[in-house]
């Protein structure tokens, strides 16, 4: 059984998507996955051992020039590898116009996604062959599950999902696996940073206990930022400019995480690493980490990432990983 994935982005969104290929897997031996994704996050489903072809889409490049002759030269390149294989199912765990109408429409199979109640854009369900209500109010990972299941016909397990992409990374772990924290510094939105005092307050209370940090980044403002909070601590490492898979690497052997609300979050949910993510305004109740000891800090009263202590964390961490 052949299936295609439509699933493009964001970082978080594609990782939540991991475990219903593990339950398909487990209740269809024979079943093989494509998955559409864009390019910046196409490393990640080649790391799944149900996922035969990875076929990066550029939709968040293209459409800054939408009609420039190499880009019409790129779109027709990906329609071509989209259209050459009929599957038995193709599913749109997406939900949005952009993923339906420009992709999964054009694609060759059964079209299966969330129905107008369910999709996270309503118009979207107008391009699906079967589409299916499922509950808003559950984890992103537990209603992709779900949305797996209907599309595929086995019942949904009753256990906990399984990325199943941890041990794509067990003979490749840095030397000093488990001898070192990661911090993740970086986020999108300014009301999900956390300050950098409280950043260095936190940093000279683990390093006083002996333990080293690591710090990576993606932009060059980030990467000021780790520099800014390693100046004076030798036992903080502002590590290179790393790909996707090296970052997962570091993350796999890292004792423990201290996040903010990121993709790279997620990611480390999915390495199943101790982990605590520092939350602010958003909601990590139907998006937050899913996995093995993973733990939240959020700010109290008003939901801001100011009110965190750094005292607080370091209690969380003494908890959870006798630092």
């Amino acid at each position: 059984m052949r299936v295609l994935i439509v699933k493009t982005s964001s970082m978080g969104d594609v990782i939540h998507t991991l475990p219903a290929l593990t339950d398909a897997l487990q209740n269809i031996p024979t079943i093989r996955f494509d998955w559409v994704v864009e390019e910046g996050f196409s490393q990640i489903p080649s790391w799944h051992q149900a996922v035969d072809r990875v076929i990066p889409v550029a939709v968040r490049r293209w459409r800054k020039n939408w009609f420039r002759e190499d880009i019409r030269a790129e779109r027709k390149h990906f329609y071509q590898q989209l259209t050459c294989v009929h599957y038995d199912a193709v599913i749109d765990a997406q939900g949005l116009i952009k993923s339906s109408a420009l992709i999964t429409r054009k694609s060759r199979g059964i079209k299966h996604g969330l129905d107008w109640q369910s999709a996270r854009e309503p118009v979207a369900s107008w391009w699906y062959d079967r589409s299916y209500r499922l509950a808003k109010q559950q984890h992103a990972v537990e209603k992709i599950r779900a949305l797996f299941a209907r599309s595929l016909g086995y019942q949904k397990p009753t256990t906990p999902g399984d990325y199943a992409i941890a041990q794509h990374f067990l003979n490749t772990l840095p030397e000093d696996a488990n001898h070192y924290l990661i911090f993740l510094h970086a986020t999108t939105r300014d009301d999900k940073h956390w300050p950098e005092s409280a950043w260095e307050a936190l940093i000279d209370l683990v390093t006083a206990r002996g333990l080293k940090i690591k710090l990576p980044w993606g932009s060059e403002v980030e990467h000021q930022r780790a520099i800014r909070l390693a100046t004076g601590r030798p036992q903080v490492e502002v590590l290179p400019k790393l790909t996707l898979s090296e970052v997962a690497k570091q993350l796999a052997g890292a004792r423990a995480v201290v996040s903010v609300d990121t993709g790279l979050s997620h990611l480390t949910a999915a390495l199943d690493r101790p982990n605590i993510t520092l939350y602010g305004p958003t909601d990590p109740a139907l998006i937050g980490g899913y996995g093995k000891n993973q733990h939240v800090i959020k700010g109290q009263p008003e939901g801001k990432m100011s009110e965190i202590e750094p005292n607080t964390v370091l209690d969380k961490l003494i908890t959870i990983c006798g630092i």
